[in-house]
């Protein structure tokens, strides 16, 4: 299931969501190469966070295989900026189109009721948790985590609390049967953890590449725990009086 849009109404211009989408786009640009090696894989392992090195759980020296013909050395002096950084860096096109697209559906009307600047800074938070949470399941790990998978389940964690009901427009596609359907927010996201759940269980204890599900997991729980810090309740009032007009919209939807 693939979020389309929402049918979530925002009060105010969505500028710091768009700023995130900017810097993210840039990065991949200026600093990734687009994609294209050497700068790829020498972004991941500069800017990425690695959770044996931040941990110091993982000798300094050690040789990480990065890309073709390149290997990242770790040199015992951990850089506590990547994990800031890393949120800014992906693996490839669509790790980093799919990240922007979750974080333009779901991103705009958490600003809605925070404002930019609470916004960015909550944003950022969830990122750290996911971090956190990643480094804390696999200690030892000496992949580079890089993303901004994490914070964005922050933002799908306030999302849920705040419009639990919001209607989501989803693209399903199961083998060569592909169709829409809508359903209430809590639906999508609360599937989408139970995936995050299952896979981490899965990679527990297992130290390789691949998602980050525990990343996902521990910003999606941060999120639920800032969102009422961070949120303004004259926003969300306002908000929610136009989101109970969306309420009703699905429940109309829903006898067609």
């Amino acid at each position: 299931m693939f979020p389309i849009r929402d049918e979530n109404p925002t009060l105010h211009a969505s500028v710091a969501t768009f700023i995130l989408v900017a810097v993210n786009a840039a990065a991949w640009a200026l600093i990734q190469g687009l994609g294209f090696e050497p700068a790829l894989a020498r972004s991941v392992c500069r800017f990425g966070a690695i959770p044996g090195e931040l941990l110091g759980s993982v000798a300094a020296g050690t040789r990480i295989p990065i890309g073709p013909g390149l290997v990242c050395v770790l040199d015992g002096n951990p850089s506590w900026m990547t994990v800031v950084t890393s949120m800014f860096m992906h693996g490839g096109w669509f790790h980093l189109i799919g990240n922007m697209w979750f974080l333009v559906v779901f991103g705009d009307n958490v600003e809605d009721v925070m404002g930019p600047i609470r916004f960015v800074v909550f944003y950022l938070l969830c990122g750290v948790a996911a971090v956190a949470a990643q480094a804390i399941s696999s200690p030892s790990n000496v992949i580079p985590m890089v993303g901004a998978s994490g914070a964005i389940g922050g933002v799908m964690g306030a999302y849920v609390v705040l419009f639990p009901r919001a209607p989501v427009h989803l693209l399903v596609i199961l083998g060569f049967f592909i169709t829409r359907v809508v359903v209430p927010a809590f639906f999508m996201l609360g599937y989408w953890l139970l995936l995050q759940l299952v896979g981490g269980f899965f990679s527990l204890g297992v130290a390789s590449g691949g998602t980050a599900f525990w990343a996902h997991v521990g910003g999606f729980v941060a999120g639920i725990a800032l969102v009422k810090v961070f949120c303004k309740t004259d926003r969300l009032k306002e908000h929610r009086r136009r989101h109970g007009q969306a309420t009703r919209w699905i429940s109309r939807y829903s006898k067609k």
